[in-house]
């Protein structure tokens, strides 16, 4: 039930809401500042207010105020450059001493072959090996085979032919970009009376020599180009009154940018106005997401772990949209932006990863160039992924919802951009396949992140909960070894309380998990409880009534001992006190008042209390409520409707009039709802059995007495039937 009004606090219980309250604000406003920040990076480096640098897209048509000439820059420069461009390079003059340098080692390599073809003592192979070696001329086998049968008079003429056209080539200017045409000459300079075979020789030795003679002279050069670009006069650039320049959706040039400048069209920048529209943007988008959490999730986005993670999710993600977006044509359609939404529907609803996505999607149209197109990309892609990933209870919704966010995401290229003459086909199918990228990369990295802060912040999550509800977890075998009564009891109290938490919209996945340890201390001294004890051999019928409370009271400060020491979330380890509350082993503190001789001032009650706290949540309530139904429904084996429904009926009562539900917020009509979940699951269990004809009646084990302890230390009956004594053992 819910609290009282705020007069009702004790002051400290005043002063650390207050402070709390101040966390939370000091949170949102340093999200704010980031935010802001995170969304102007960019401010510092803009050219002007009017939005257009050398290469935007104008958005509107931008026409000449008036007419207008002025001195190019840029087309000055284009001038000079093409004077500069058409200067011949300059070369120095042929060079004689390459000539006599060529000349020289074609007499050496000449001087070599007639070694060669006089060596007596090589044999033929030798010789052909020894020319096909030489160095600075390629002799192939044929070639080389020619020289060595010429006979001498031959050779000779090869020879002096060889000179004296290599001497005539290179008396002429050879520039490095010539010596293939002038090698393709060297056959028209041989005497037109040498045989073919002789001429092919002078040939093949001549163009082995033929190299350049005239070098650039890049300082002339340089020089002759510089005078031609200073000869050039400035460029005049003329606009005529309403003369365009520049079209909407042209990409601006350096031409049309000194345009604009030199009609002062382009205003100086003003960084900190740019700062306060961005600002009162991120104000306004902030504001509205809290808003939004402190209308449906009251509880949840006080949280200062919770409303920490929501502030830096939103930070981060303005800083990628920032980073992806403005300026830049298919990476904005790259970014994961359903990731935002996927874990905001996951830790807190999808109602809220709803509003996530309206969030995106503004940022993303007011930073993209196609605001309303990638505004809707953002949005609805978000919206998609965020309603398809629900609470994430099994991983195969993340890829549903990965998928649903791409279809979404191509939905909307194909809506604005197919009709669009300016996209090609090949952009059309980047942006399709873009939007496919977008959905999975957002899906695996809403899976990614959901871990590392389930295990960074301390927020419990479904996935984390659906490993903890596995039976082989090694705390459940614990249990199930140990305390196997225990165990089973565990089980039926899940059922009751998962059903119960889904009839009044509690986190069914948290009461079950929470319900499957809630008992964990029991495995430590599971014969001191009633559902781990053999039929009629109850030990605590030989303790005094102290010691029996104790023992069954530390099953609480157990169960923590053991939750911490498996690593238990601190969620799960709420339920632990919290399912038994104030509660009072009462059948214990009544035998020790009557063993006092009736004066209840000689008896501690407090020593026979529960530790508490009290429920502080649906879940743990909830659980508080089955257990005990549970534990009296074990007790008393109802026979028909009725007697569950006052069994259930008798126990939401005792804990309403102990003010066990005070610190929660279930309502009457919640509690009546759950009255009703716990009557039908109950109704399931209990429902009768045939009675075959050789069966005997049930006797030993299987015959419950009509009163039994309940978990909570309340003896356990109902109206009609009195309790005989025995000691709490639950």
């Amino acid at each position: 039930m819910d609290q009282g009004p705020d007069f009702k606090l004790s002051p400290i219980r005043r002063i650390r809401n207050a402070w709390h309250n101040i966390e939370l604000w000091m949170i949102f406003l340093a999200g704010l500042i980031a935010m802001t920040a995170a969304v102007s990076i960019p401010i510092a480096q803009r050219q002007s207010t009017f939005g257009l640098g050398a290469g935007d897209v104008a958005p509107q048509d931008i026409l000449a105020p008036n007419a207008l000439s002025y001195k190019s820059d840029a087309l000055t420069q284009q001038a000079k450059q093409a004077a500069a461009n058409d200067v011949t390079p300059v070369y120095d003059p042929p060079d004689s001493q390459v000539t006599r340098h060529q000349l020289d080692n074609l007499r050496s390599t000449l001087d070599y072959i007639d070694a060669i073809r006089a060596d007596e003592h090589s044999s033929a192979e030798q010789k052909l090996a020894d020319l096909e070696s030489l160095a600075g001329i390629k002799l192939e086998g044929d070639t080389a085979q020619a020289i060595l049968d010429l006979p001498e008079p031959r050779w000779k003429a090869v020879k002096s032919e060889a000179v004296s056209v290599l001497e005539q080539v290179m008396r002429t200017e050879i520039r490095p970009d010539r010596v293939d045409q002038v090698r393709r000459a060297v056959p028209a300079l041989v005497s037109i009376t040498m045989p073919q075979d002789q001429a092919d020789l002078v040939v093949r030795f001549v163009s082995a020599f033929v190299a350049p003679n005239a070098l650039l002279n890049e300082e002339a050069t340089q020089t002759a180009r510089d005078q031609a670009s200073q000869a050039v006069s400035p460029v005049i650039k003329t606009y005529a009154s309403g003369e365009t320049i520049v079209n909407r959706g042209q990409i601006v040039t350096p031409l049309q940018l000194e345009a604009l400048q030199a009609y002062d069209l382009l205003t100086p920048p003003e960084p900190w106005k740019e700062v306060a529209i961005r600002g009162l943007l991120a104000a306004v988008l902030l504001i509205s997401l809290v808003m939004y959490g402190f209308r449906t999730h009251p509880d949840q986005i006080r949280s200062v772990r919770l409303a920490s993670t929501l502030t830096v999710l939103l930070v981060v993600f303005t800083l990628g949209l920032q980073v992806m977006v403005p300026g830049r044509t298919v990476m904005p359609y790259i970014f994961p932006a359903a990731t935002l939404p996927m874990l905001l529907a996951v830790l807190f609803s999808p109602g809220m990863g709803i509003m996530g996505a309206v969030v995106s999607g503004a940022l993303a149209g007011f930073l993209g160039a196609r605001g309303l197109e990638l505004g809707l990309y953002v949005t609805l892609s978000g919206i998609m992924g965020a309603l398809m990933i629900g609470q994430a209870e099994r991983l195969g919704t993340f890829f549903w919802s990965g998928l649903s966010a791409a279809l979404a995401a191509v939905a909307i290229v194909v809506i604005f951009r197919f009709p669009d003459p300016a996209t090609d086909m090949v952009g059309k199918a980047s942006l399709m396949g873009a939007g496919l990228l977008n959905g999975f990369l957002s899906a695996s990295l809403a899976f990614g992140l959901l871990l590392l802060v389930g295990s960074i912040v301390g927020i419990t999550t479904n996935l984390q909960l659906i490993e903890l509800s596995r039976p082989d977890h090694p705390l459940l075998q614990f249990i199930l070894r140990n305390a196997p009564g225990t165990y089973q009891h565990s089980l039926q109290v899940a059922n009751l309380a998962e059903q119960a938490a889904r009839s009044v919209g509690a986190n069914p996945l948290l009461t079950r998990v929470g319900a499957l340890y809630h008992d964990a201390g029991k495995a430590l001294r599971p014969q001191f409880f009633i559902e781990n004890q053999v039929a009629g051999q109850n030990i605590h019928q030989q303790l005094d009534p102290a010691t029996s409370a104790g023992i069954i009271l530390a099953h609480v400060r157990d169960g923590l001992d053991l939750a911490r020491k498996y690593r238990l979330p601190a969620q799960i380890q709420a339920f632990i006190p919290e399912h038994h509350g104030r509660m009072e082993a009462n059948f214990q503190y009544q035998a020790a008042v009557e063993a006092a001789g009736g004066d209840a001032s000689k008896v501690d009650r407090k020593a026979f209390a529960y530790p508490g706290p009290r429920p502080h949540s649906k879940e743990t309530a909830l659980l508080m409520l089955a257990d005990g139904v549970e534990a009296k429904a074990r007790a008393e084996t109802p026979k028909d409707d009725g007697e569950i429904e006052e069994l259930v009926n008798w126990v939401i009562q005792n804990r309403l009039a102990n003010g066990q539900l005070d610190r929660t917020n279930l309502t009457l009509k919640d509690l009546d709802t759950v009255r009703r979940s716990f009557v039908s699951t109950l109704r399931g269990i209990y429902h009768p059995r045939i009675r075959y004809p050789e069966q005997d009646a049930p006797s030993g084990p299987d015959q419950t007495p009509d009163v039994e302890p309940t978990e909570d230390g309340d003896v356990a009956k109902s109206p009609a039937s009195p309790a005989s004594p025995q000691p709490d053992s639950a």
